[in-house]
C-alpha cells in the first residue's frame, strides 16, 4: 500500500506542477496560436484545438523533461502542429496576421512575438537561416503595406 500512495502522491505533485504551468502559460501560448491560425481572439477554436494538444503531449512528456523548460517544448510542439496542418489555415478568419501565408505566420509569430532566435526558428522548421531571415522581411513588409501581398507557397509551412 505504501508503494501504492506513493505513486498516486507523485501523480498529484506532476499534476499540480501542470496545472501551475498551465495558469501561467496558457494565455500566451493560445495567443500565438491565434496568430498562427489567423483567427480572431474572440472567435479561435483552430487555435484552441492546437493547444489542448499541445498541452497534452507535453503533460505526456512531463516526466522526461529534465530540467527542459515545457513553455520551449509546447511551443516547438504548437509550431510543428501547426506547420503539419497549415493547409488547414491557409486562409485566416480575420485575424491580424490573415494576409499572410501559413509560412510567414509561423516564422513572424516564432520571431517577433515570442522572440525564438532566427538560427532556432530555421532549426525548428527545417529552414535555412538565410530563408528565415527573407520570410520575415517579407511579411512585416507586406503587414506595413510595402508589399503587394506575400510570395510563399500556398499552405506550405516546412
Amino acid at each position: 500500500m505504501g508503494e501504492r500512495g506513493g505513486r498516486e502522491g507523485e501523480h498529484r505533485h506532476r499534476t499540480r506542477q501542470f496545472e501551475a504551468f498551465v495558469a501561467g502559460a496558457a494565455g500566451r501560448l493560445l495567443h500565438a496560436a491565434t496568430l498562427l491560425t489567423a483567427e480572431t481572439r474572440t472567435r479561435n477554436p483552430r487555435a484552441q484545438a492546437l493547444l489542448t494538444a499541445s498541452l497534452a503531449h507535453t503533460y505526456a512528456q512531463w516526466d522526461r523533461l529534465r530540467g527542459e523548460d515545457p513553455y520551449d517544448r509546447t511551443r516547438a510542439d504548437l509550431a510543428a502542429r501547426f506547420a503539419r496542418t497549415a493547409w488547414r489555415h491557409h486562409r485566416g478568419k480575420g485575424g491580424v496576421l490573415s494576409a499572410l501565408t501559413p509560412q510567414e505566420r509561423l516564422v513572424v509569430v516564432l520571431r517577433l512575438y515570442e522572440g525564438v532566435a532566427e538560427e532556432q526558428t530555421a532549426a525548428l522548421l527545417g529552414l535555412p537561416e538565410e530563408r528565415v531571415r527573407a520570410v520575415c522581411a517579407r511579411s512585416v513588409s507586406a503587414l506595413r503595406g510595402g508589399g503587394q501581398g506575400t510570395t510563399a507557397a500556398p499552405g506550405r509551412a516546412s
